[in-house]
């Protein structure tokens, strides 16, 4: 397929990820040959742009003056972009040969479609998922997200069981390519999330402005994961916890609002109880931050609610699955997507 840039941007958000683009870079350079490639730096002061600068003159850079966040920090970026789609990419992803193609070419197809992922393998043992995004990203009918090869913490093993393409719910910012017009249209992603789930909000958006969000297995990329903040950081369990319950205050219709919004306050209260016990208070703290944060600008998540334009009813929306994966997870024991 013959891409005319700049119809294909892929944009890396870093800060201080050194170590991952002098990793991975080379790959995404090598393999995505006519599409513009740049990296937005969050101010990073661990040598990046030097790097850039010294090893591949040939990708565009973009500076920006503080460290703004994933959702920010690509909302300010790519307003400096002109492209027909935006490829948002971790800096700690390797990319094969040919990887775009499936993706861009089931796009060009269908102009209703939004936004795509490919499969996501982990980097440190390419025959399993990787934990962001895996096979594609759904819900459970009171937000919890999880994806087809991941539930919680088990990851499946790749068999080809995901080699189809499906529509889902929510695509991973780890390897999430967007239509620009839409990305723009829908405002980008939302600042105040900063990091974590702002993926799932926006794709929550899209659908919502009546676009799909789909897979394909016909592409993968392998992805490290937690690059960043590492799963059990307190600062990543905050934005997990506050950005989840304000997904839902955001996107969910009126009727179901309530009701599901306090099984979630109370399943939150059980995971921090869970926390305690086994001796991480400072998660467990995080957990009741994340719920103060959220009443603390309550006014803002509402102004940011009467915005949007809840559709229908949730549980039957395309990607969620009507029952609940912690009941199904944690009492019944199931471990994959297949057996709920």
């Amino acid at each position: 397929m013959d891409y005319n840039s700049p119809r294909v941007a892929i944009v890396i958000l870093n800060w201080n990820g050194l170590r991952y683009l002098e990793e991975f870079l080379p790959s995404v350079v090598a393999h995505s040959v006519g599409c513009e490639i740049i990296v937005a730096d969050n101010a990073s002061t661990d040598g990046s742009v030097a790097f850039l600068e010294a090893r591949f003159p040939q990708v565009r850079r973009i500076l920006l003056s503080e460290n703004f966040g994933f959702c920010e920090g690509y909302n300010l970026a790519l307003r400096q972009v002109e492209a027909t789609y935006y490829v948002l990419l971790n800096s700690d992803v390797a990319v094969p040969q040919g990887w775009l193609q499936p993706v861009i070419g089931l796009m060009d197809a269908d102009a209703g479609i939004a936004v795509c992922q490919p499969k996501i393998l982990s980097q440190q043992h390419p025959d399993f998922f990787e934990y962001a995004g895996a096979g594609g990203g759904l819900l459970d009918y009171l937000g919890y997200p999880y994806c087809r090869g991941r539930l919680f913490e088990t990851l499946e093993e790749d068999r080809g069981q995901y080699n189809d393409v499906q529509e889902i719910f929510w695509a991973t910012g780890a390897c999430m390519v967007v239509r620009a017009e839409v990305f723009r249209s829908l405002g980008g992603l939302e600042p105040a999330f900063f990091a974590h789930m702002e993926e799932i909000d926006f794709c929550w958006r899209a659908k919502n402005a009546g676009y799909k969000v789909m897979y394909s297995g016909q592409s993968s990329v392998l992805h490290v994961g937690g690059g960043t903040l590492h799963k059990s950081n307190p600062r990543k369990t905050y934005l997990n916890f506050r950005n989840g319950l304000a997904l839902l205050y955001k996107n969910i219709p009126s009727k179901e609002l309530l009701s599901t919004l306090l099984l979630r306050v109370l399943l939150d209260w059980v995971a921090a109880l869970r926390m305690v016990m086994a001796g991480q208070k400072e998660d467990a703290r995080a957990v009741l931050d994340a719920h103060v944060d959220l009443l603390r600008n309550r006014n803002y998540w509402h102004s940011q609610r009467k915005a949007q334009r809840q559709k229908g009813n949730f549980p039957e929306m395309t990607g969620v699955y009507r029952g609940s994966i912690v009941w199904q997870y944690f009492v019944r024991q199931k471990r994959t997507v297949r057996e709920l």
